[in-house]
């Protein structure tokens, strides 16, 4: 039963990292330092002095930057090459206490999961930006957060109800996966043809 429930954490964990990684990392090490989670394995690194000042800092730069508008698909756009290992590395490090053959096997799911999230998330935000006002792009940022809070509350409080959610979730990520992709690409190609000069519609 604690191995199921290592797993749960470390998909628990790549889910969220998807979203918001430097959260993630702080809420849980502030949580194991203030004695209200015990952290299996090397995860309690998070508590360390030196992990909490660097993912508070940037957790305070990425609140604000995700609500800019296009500056937070940019912002997603380099956060592909961070929320991505991280969420696998903290996957890895759930199951510390069960050997490396588990600590791989979490890496690998927690990889797929995190990648499913980051994509959800980059291009809702894409499709997003298309608003020419403000405040959508403000109300979705806001609502990660809650998810990304609520969902790790869910995932220690009710590991199974979280366990299935994120069935449904990952279900719907590969239904609407290919359509992201075309937005996010058709996009991102009419931006490369503004900036050289050629006139383009999105994609």
């Amino acid at each position: 039963m604690e191995l199921l429930t290592q797993f749960a954490l470390a998909a628990g964990l790549a889910w969220a990292s998807g979203i918001r990684v430097y959260l993630v990392a702080f809420v849980l090490g502030m949580a194991h330092r203030q004695g209200l989670v015990v952290l299996p394995g090397d995860l309690s690194l998070l508590s360390h002095d030196i992990v909490l000042w660097a993912s508070g800092v940037m957790l305070v730069g990425e609140f604000v930057a995700d609500k800019v508008a296009w500056f937070d698909s940019l912002w997603d756009a380099a956060h592909t090459f961070i929320r991505l290992p991280g969420g696998m590395l903290l996957a890895f490090w759930a199951l510390g206490d069960q050997g490396p053959a588990a600590q791989m096997a979490a890496a690998l799911i927690g990889g797929t999961i995190v990648s499913g999230t980051h994509l959800m998330k980059a291009g809702s935000r894409v499709a997003i930006n298309h608003s020419p006002e403000p405040f959508s792009n403000i109300g979705a940022s806001l609502g990660e957060d809650v998810a990304v809070i609520g969902g790790l509350w869910l995932l220690y409080e009710h590991p199974l109800v979280f366990m299935a959610l994120l069935a449904v979730f990952m279900a719907l990520v590969i239904w609407l996966a290919p359509k992201l992709w075309r937005l996010v690409r058709g996009v991102w190609r009419f931006a490369a043809g503004r900036l050289s000069g050629h006139q383009a519609e999105p994609g």
